[in-house]
C-alpha cells in the first residue's frame, strides 16, 4: 500500500513540474525584498571588463583597493560585472589561453571585496567574457576555470541564464543575465562575438515572462550580459537577442565587452518599429512622436536601451544604475585618479539623451509626481548641502535660471541618501529636448565639491540626439554577423570578375590595348583595359591571382591549434573553424563571424592592395617602355645625358626623367615591402595564437602574396 502511495505522489509531483506549478526553474531565482527606505527607488552596480592578468598586477591590486570601499559607501542592492573576469593573454598579447593563476587571483581579490563592501556575497553576479572561454573545449572541463573560481560558480550558478527580482513595494525590477559565449571556446582573436542559441533564447524568454502574469504591479525588465548586440551573433534559426528583447518589453540591455577605446558613447536605442538593417546611424534612433492620444496606448511602443559601459582594465570604469519609480537612470564613474569621496546620481529629471517614449506616455504622465528634482548621493562623509541649478541654453551662453537647495529624505534606516527640492517642471516645457540643462553640486564637511556633469532633460520626454564618431559607429552602429558575407563578396565582385571577364572579351573581340591607346583616350575603362592587357602579358601572375582567390573560398586558409592544451587541431576556412564532424557526417563550422578578424583584413589590407600594386607595376613597365621607344626614336637619350638634365623646368622634361629615372617603380617597390610587413605582422600574430608553422600549416596563405610580389617585381624590371 505505501509503494502505491509512493507512486501516486510521484506522478502527482512530476505533473506539477510539467504544468510550472513547481517548476525546477524557481529554484534559481533570487528574490531581494527591500524594506528600507528611500521608497521605489533601487540602485544596482555594473562592472565590466576587469581583464585580471599575470603581466598586470596593477589591475587587481586597484580593484581591490577601490572597489571594496566605493562599493561599501554606495550600497547597491545588487553588483553586475558582465565578463572578460580574467586576460587570457601572453605578455605580447599573441597568444589566448587560459591561465589558472589569473583565475586565482580574481577569487582572492573578490572574496576580499566582499568583506570590504559589507555586501552579501549573494547579491553579486558575475559573467563569462570571450576572454574567459579562450581554449576552453567544454564547460565543466578541467580548463574551465569560471566555473570554478568565479561567483557564480562557487554559488551554483550553473545555468547560462540567471534571474533576480527586486520588490520595491510598488514595483518589481527584474534583472536577467546571461553567457552567450560561443560552446566551443576558441582562441582568440577569432573568439570575438557572442552566439546565443536557441534555446539560450528559449530560456531568456521564459525568465522575462515570468512576471508577466502580475499585471496589478507595474515590472521593469533589464537584461545583462558581455557581448553588444552589434557583436552578437543571430541563432541557428535566425532568431536574434533584439527581437527577444523588444517581445518582452525590455527597458535596458547592460553589456560590456568593447571598452572606452572605441568611445564614451557606445550606448543605442531599439525599436520595434526598425525593419532589420545593417547600419543604424545614430544613438537615438528614430525620434519619441509625442503626439499619441490614449487610444494609442494599445500599441504601446517597444523600446528599449542598449547601454555599453567603460572597461576597468584600463579606463578603471563604474556604473550606478537606479531605478527611481520606474524610471531608469545612470552615471559611470571614472576611477583613474582614486577613490571618490561623493558620487552624485541625478534621478530625475531624466537624461533626454537616454529617455523611453513609453516612460512619458501621456496617459501615464498625470499619475507620476514630478513636482521634485530628485538625486541620489553617495558620500564617504557627511554631506552639509546639496544645490541644485538649472541653466537655460538658448542665449548661447549658459544662463542660470533655477537655483535652490535639495534636502535629504529623512529615514533612520535608509539604505541611501535621496535628495529632493521641488519645482514648477511646466515652466521648462519646451520644444527643444536640450535647451535646459541640469547639475548638482554637493560638498561635505571638510568643504569638498562634487558637481555632476550638466545633463540635458526634457520634462516632456522629448529625446536629445545622440551621435557617434566614427568609431562608435563602427563598433555599435554596425551589425557585424549580419555585414561579414556582403563585405567578404563584395571583395570577390570587385577582383574576380574584372580578372577574368575582360580577358575573354579581348580574345571574342581580338581587339588589344596599348598605352597609345589609353593616350588617345583617356578613359578609366580604357585605363582599366590596358592595365588588364599588360597584365594578360603575365599569364603567369595572372593565372596564380585567379587561383589564389579561388584557394581561399574552396580551401582551408591554415591548421592550428585552438585549445588552451591537447594535440587536437582544426582548419580555419572563410566559413569558420572545423573541429571535427557532426552526427550526420557534415563539417560543423565554429566561430562565424569571428573569423572575420582574419578573413577581412587579409582580402582588404593584404590581397586588394597586392593586386593594385602589382596591376601599377606591368602598367610603369609599359610605360616605360614607351619612353625607352621614343627615346630611340628621338635620340632623347643622348640629349639627357649631354645635358645634364637633373632639374628640368618644363613639365614635359620632368615627366621625362620620372619615367627615365623609374620613381614610380621606387615608390612601388616600398608599397610592396609595407604589405609584405603588414602580411608578416598578421602571420606572426596566427603563429603565436595557434601554435602553427608557418611552412607546415598554412604555406599557401603565408607564402603566395611574398612570392607573387617578388615575381612580378622581377618579371618588370627590365623592359624588354
Amino acid at each position: 500500500m505505501g509503494i502505491v502511495k509512493l507512486c501516486i505522489f510521484s506522478i502527482i509531483f512530476i505533473f506539477l513540474l510539467k504544468s510550472h506549478y513547481i517548476s525546477a526553474e524557481f529554484f534559481k531565482r533570487d528574490v531581494i525584498e527591500l524594506e528600507k527606505g528611500p521608497e521605489d527607488v533601487a540602485w544596482v552596480v555594473q562592472l565590466s571588463d576587469l581583464h585580471f592578468s599575470v603581466h598586470h598586477p596593477e589591475r587587481a591590486l586597484g580593484f581591490e583597493k577601490i572597489v571594496g570601499p566605493s562599493l561599501s559607501m554606495i550600497n547597491p542592492s545588487l553588483v553586475f560585472i558582465t565578463g572578460d573576469l580574467t586576460d587570457g593573454k601572453s605578455k605580447d598579447l599573441l597568444i589566448m589561453k587560459q591561465d589558472e593563476e589569473e583565475w586565482l587571483e580574481y577569487k582572492k581579490v573578490m572574496n576580499n571585496v566582499i568583506k570590504k563592501s559589507g555586501l552579501k556575497k549573494n547579491v553579486f553576479y558575475d559573467l563569462r567574457g570571450n576572454h574567459d572561454i579562450f581554449g576552453v573545449p567544454a564547460i565543466g572541463g578541467p580548463f574551465d576555470f569560471y566555473s570554478k573560481y568565479s561567483i557564480n560558480g562557487q554559488l551554483k550558478r550553473s545555468g547560462l541564464v540567471n534571474s533576480v527580482t527586486i520588490q520595491t513595494g510598488e514595483r518589481s525590477i527584474q534583472f536577467v543575465g546571461f553567457d552567450s559565449i560561443m560552446s566551443l571556446g576558441l582562441r582568440g582573436p577569432t573568439n570575438l562575438f557572442g552566439h546565443p542559441t536557441d534555446q539560450l533564447l528559449d530560456e531568456i524568454s521564459s525568465e522575462l515572462s515570468v512576471l508577466d502574469s502580475q499585471p496589478a504591479k507595474p515590472v521593469t525588465k533589464i537584461a545583462y550580459g558581455h557581448f553588444p548586440l552589434s557583436f552578437s551573433a543571430a541563432s541557428q534559426s535566425g532568431r536574434t537577442l533584439k527581437e527577444t528583447f523588444l517581445t518582452h518589453n525590455l527597458s535596458a540591455y547592460l553589456c560590456g565587452h568593447l571598452h572606452t577605446k572605441f568611445g564614451k558613447n557606445l550606448k543605442r536605442h531599439h525599436e520595434s518599429n526598425q525593419h532589420k538593417h545593417l547600419l543604424q546611424l545614430n544613438g537615438h534612433g528614430s525620434l519619441p512622436n509625442n503626439s499619441k492620444t490614449c487610444s494609442d496606448e494599445a500599441t504601446e511602443f517597444k523600446e528599449f536601451w542598449e547601454w555599453e559601459m567603460g572597461d576597468w582594465r584600463k579606463s578603471r570604469a563604474m556604473r550606478i544604475l537606479s531605478i527611481d519609480r520606474g524610471w531608469m537612470s545612470f552615471v559611470d564613474v571614472d576611477f583613474k585618479l582614486g577613490a571618490k569621496n561623493v558620487i552624485i546620481l541625478p534621478t530625475f529629471p531624466l537624461d533626454s539623451r537616454f529617455t523611453m517614449e513609453r516612460s512619458f506616455h501621456k496617459c501615464k504622465m498625470e499619475s507620476l509626481n514630478l513636482n521634485s528634482i530628485r538625486a541620489l548621493v553617495f558620500s564617504s562623509s557627511p554631506v552639509v548641502s546639496v544645490v541644485a541649478r538649472i541653466y537655460d541654453s538658448r542665449p548661447g551662453n549658459l544662463v542660470t535660471v533655477l537655483e535652490t537647495p535639495m534636502r535629504r529624505n529623512d529615514d533612520s534606516t535608509s539604505r541611501g541618501n535621496l535628495y529632493t527640492c521641488p519645482w514648477n517642471f511646466n515652466a521648462f516645457e519646451d520644444p527643444s529636448p536640450d535647451r535646459f540643462l541640469l547639475q548638482i553640486e554637493a560638498v561635505d564637511i571638510e568643504g569638498r565639491s562634487t558637481l555632476t556633469e550638466l545633463r540635458p532633460f526634457s520634462v516632456g520626454g522629448l529625446r536629445a540626439r545622440l551621435s557617434w564618431n566614427w568609431k562608435e559607429f563602427m563598433v555599435m552602429g554596425c551589425q557585424w554577423d549580419d555585414l561579414y558575407y556582403p563585405i567578404l563578396w563584395l571583395f570577390y565582385l570587385l577582383t574576380l570578375p574584372i580578372l577574368v571577364f575582360p580577358k575573354a572579351i579581348f580574345v571574342f573581340l581580338r581587339k588589344q590595348y596599348t598605352y597609345k591607346s589609353l593616350v588617345g583616350n583617356r578613359k578609366l575603362v580604357t585605363c582599366v583595359a590596358w592595365i588588364l592587357s599588360e597584365l594578360y602579358n603575365l599569364p603567369l601572375v595572372c593565372f596564380s591571382i585567379i587561383v589564389y582567390l579561388f584557394y581561399l573560398i574552396l580551401c582551408p586558409w591554415l591548421s592550428g591549434q585552438v585549445f588552451t592544451e591537447g594535440e587536437e587541431r582544426g582548419y580555419m576556412t572563410y566559413r569558420g573553424w572545423v573541429l571535427r564532424f557532426n552526427e550526420r557526417q557534415k563539417l560543423d563550422f565554429h566561430g562565424f563571424p569571428d573569423i572575420m578578424v582574419v578573413v577581412l583584413p587579409h582580402l582588404y589590407f593584404v590581397v586588394l592592395p597586392t593586386i593594385i600594386v602589382i596591376g601599377a607595376l606591368v602598367a610603369e613597365r609599359a610605360v616605360f617602355q614607351d619612353h625607352l621607344r621614343a627615346l630611340s626614336a628621338k635620340k632623347e637619350d643622348d640629349y639627357l645625358v649631354k645635358n645634364n638634365v637633373s632639374a628640368p623646368t618644363s613639365g614635359r622634361n620632368k615627366t621625362l626623367t620620372l619615367l627615365h629615372r623609374r620613381w614610380i617603380r621606387k615608390m612601388l617597390l616600398l608599397i610592396s615591402l609595407a604589405i609584405c610587413w603588414k602580411h608578416f605582422l598578421n602571420c606572426r600574430s596566427l603563429v603565436k595564437a595557434y601554435a602553427m608553422n608557418p611552412f607546415i600549416h598554412f604555406p599557401v596563405h603565408s607564402m603566395s602574396v611574398p612570392i607573387l610580389l617578388a615575381y612580378t617585381i622581377y618579371k618588370t624590371s627590365r623592359a624588354e
